[in-house]
């Protein structure tokens, strides 16, 4: 059996705001990228950071995977600030300009960077198949973007496994990630869907020790794929 991987992306609008760097280093090499939200007020109802914060990230960690997640309207004027602020892969969201959609992913996959697409709840996975070639992620949102404190909605992991039908039918390459809710409850059905990057935020800064938390829990689910096959 070919042991499938995941990865690991705690999401910074969970950590102390006060505090960002020294929860950063609380998480030691136990995480694989760090999320990074980016709300503008409009696109959804919260504001959090700008490409300065970005910019700082990249240069505080040199070597990190900056994963920035864009839930953002008016991605003509965002989009290039992101793109020269230190990220490694840029997300845009399908309902954002619809058809804009492939030039904003070419945009950034020209500048050298991954690029990937999310999805809200309701939006279908067969409105982005046209541009999955494109894709180096798709991401679920399994909650309302920019609200905290949402239960995971369980619907959600049916258009996970869609998505890996498509990839599979179609031999795409793109990662499947999932945000919103996840917590050492819902994780290992998340991954058994067919999610390669789990986005959790409060999950894991709540610990006393964040790293040590993920270091234990991606034992577990290990062993639970183990157990069972995966």
């Amino acid at each position: 059996m070919i042991e499938r991987n995941f990865l690991f992306a705690p999401s910074l609008l969970g950590a102390d705001p006060l505090n960002l760097a020294a929860n950063i280093d609380s998480l030691g090499a136990n995480y694989d990228w760090l999320h990074l939200d980016i709300m503008d007020g409009h696109f959804v109802r919260n504001l959090s950071f700008g490409p300065e914060f970005s910019r700082a990230l990249r240069k505080r960690y040199p070597n990190a995977f900056i994963d920035v997640h864009l839930m953002v309207d008016r991605l003509e004027v965002i989009l290039p600030l992101f793109i020269e602020a230190g990220a490694s892969l840029i997300t845009i969201h399908a309902e954002t300009e619809p058809h804009l959609l492939h030039a904003s992913l070419s945009m950034i996959k020209n500048a050298g960077l991954k690029a990937g697409i999310s999805l809200c709840p309701p939006t279908p996975a067969a409105n982005i198949k046209s541009v999955l070639d494109l894709a180096d992620l798709v991401l679920v949102m399994s909650v309302t973007p920019g609200f905290g404190g949402q239960k995971f909605i369980d619907s959600s992991l049916d258009k996970v496994r869609e998505l890996v039908s498509f990839r599979a039918v179609n031999k795409h390459n793109y990662l499947i990630e999932i945000d919103g809710g996840i917590n050492e409850k819902n994780i290992t059905c998340s991954i058994f869907a067919g999610c390669d990057v789990i986005v959790m935020g409060s999950a894991v800064f709540r610990n006393e020790n964040p790293g040590l938390w993920l270091a234990e829990l991606r034992a577990g689910i290990k062993e639970a794929m183990k157990n069972f096959g995966r």
